[in-house]
């Protein structure tokens, strides 16, 4: 009898690239096909067993594809900036039509998910193997990956590696029976008992702090998230203590007081709720600071406001102004505050949008042009990019290497990331007749080119009124 041919398998099947492209192509058709037939599907014609069992089957499917949109966005993140052209989480954003913020969580929540390979080369288990096998069998969603991560980040450090495993274990499999909000619950009574003291060090507290700025709302105004240390907070109480105090700092007295202490009648008459006082209070800290020349200078400027505004709506005191950070200031608050401290107010024509040429045979780009390049650009101009000017360099549309002088209209700003792809990466840039940049992908790459208006939506509103008007 003759032995029979043992067979062994070993991973996934291999494929040449164009085998493994054309597998990929077949597999991406197929789940379009089957989508157009359950998008077909009279959902109104189903018993609500079946409707029921239809939700969950296609919740699996939809979660399964979340495993693999996630593993997607960690390789796009591995990839170099020269292999991409651009950085990784920017170029999968503009891809997709998605925030580069939201293209950055997707890699970071996949990371510890995704299997590892050692220095050696041998395979090893994901960082959360628990959360990472129920994840890629389609019973987790988001919310219950994001509830377990930021469980095991809250940690103190000094909890041991060996009750971290565990923890993450217990939730995982909790997590395959357990809504969401219900995880969080079990994860909060968790973290008490392995650390019930309430115990955090410096290191612990110091991972934690930051500030982080909402979006301005229709009013203007802004609502900031401050995570403070033990530090800060005693600090800001002491300012607080004497300059939120009743009758301090207050904008609606004629004569504020800054230094000293307030009349009896500027206390009684002082309507202002405590929120408010210390709202006063910190700018009254943070403009009394702008303009010192002991902070020496921003990209070539005093650190100081800057804000761009038509010299039309300056004379009429309406409309609003944009500042190199891309706030949006109502005129009437931005003469007030040239009355405070030292600021720069670029002017341009609301009509032609001329501006002030000016030329330069050095490399960097002098104060006056700085200033002059926020008015015109206000941000960088890389193609959906949402860097304002304050984050921005002087970029040269010929190439400074080329022999180009640092003039006016062969500069625009760029920030620092998408001004080193010209460089590295092969991107050009030009100025169109209209005056706008246009930035040009390199040829081998499918990279989405074009212009930036996000930083000019006032333009596109001005042509607006002039149709309604």
């Amino acid at each position: 009898m003759e032995p029979r041919p043992s067979i062994v398998l070993v991973g996934p099947p291999r494929y040449d690239s164009n085998m493994l492209s054309n597998a990929v192509e077949e597999a991406l058709a197929g789940i379009d096909a089957a989508i157009d037939v359950l998008e077909s599907v009279d959902l109104g014609g189903l018993d609500a067993d079946d409707l029921i069992r239809l939700a969950g089957r296609w919740e699996t499917l939809a979660r399964r594809q979340g495993v693999v949109r996630g593993d997607l966005s960690l390789e796009v993140g591995r990839r170099s900036v020269a292999d991409l052209g651009g950085t990784p989480h920017r170029v999968l954003a503009d891809w997709l039509r998605i925030s580069p913020a939201e293209a950055r969580r997707r890699a970071t929540m996949a990371e510890p998910l995704a299997p590892r390979t050692a220095l050696s080369g041998e395979p090893l288990a994901p960082r959360h193997p628990g959360t990472a096998a129920a994840w890629r069998e389609g019973v987790l969603d988001v919310e219950h990956v994001r509830v377990i991560q930021r469980f095991l980040t809250e940690l103190p450090i000094a909890v041991s590696r060996d009750d971290r495993d565990a923890a993450e274990e217990l939730l995982a499999t909790h997590a395959r029976d357990l809504r969401p909000d219900q995880l969080a619950q079990l994860a909060a009574r968790l973290a008490l008992t392995l650390n019930p003291d309430g115990e955090f060090s410096d290191a612990d507290r110091a991972l934690r702090r930051g500030f982080t700025w909402g979006r301005q709302d229709t009013a203007g105004m802004s609502t900031g998230r401050l995570v403070a240390t033990p530090a800060l907070r005693a600090e800001l109480e002491a300012w607080f203590a004497k300059y939120a105090a009743p009758g301090m700092c207050n904008p609606a007295d004629p004569h504020p007081v800054t230094d000293g202490e307030p009349s009896p009648e500027q206390i009684d008459t002082d309507r202002r709720t405590h929120p408010q006082r210390h709202h006063d209070a910190l700018a009254a800290l943070v403009r009394g600071q702008l303009g010192d020349p002991k902070l020496g200078t921003h990209r070539g400027l005093p650190v100081t406001v800057i804000v761009s505004a038509s010299l039309q709506d300056l004379h009429a005191a309406t409309g609003v102004g944009i500042t190199a950070g891309g706030t949006t200031i109502p005129m009437t608050d931005v003469i007030r505050m040239a009355s405070h401290a030292y600021h720069y107010l670029s002017l341009f024509d609301q009509t032609t949008g001329r501006a002030l040429w000016l030329g330069r045979t050095k490399r960097l780009a002098t104060a006056d042009q700085r200033a002059v390049l926020q008015e015109r650009d206000l941000g960088c101009t890389f193609p959906g990019c949402t860097v304002p000017g304050y984050g921005c360099q002087s970029h040269h549309l010929t190439g400074w290497a080329n022999g180009a002088n640092t003039d006016i209209d062969d500069l625009t700003l760029a920030c620092g990331p998408h001004n080193r792809l010209v460089e590295k990466c092969g991107w050009t840039t030009r100025r169109r007749p209209d005056g706008t940049i246009e930035w040009h992908p390199p040829p081998q790459l499918p990279l989405i080119g074009g212009t930036n208006t996000y930083h000019h939506a006032d333009k596109t509103l001005r042509k607006f009124r002039k149709r309604r008007e």
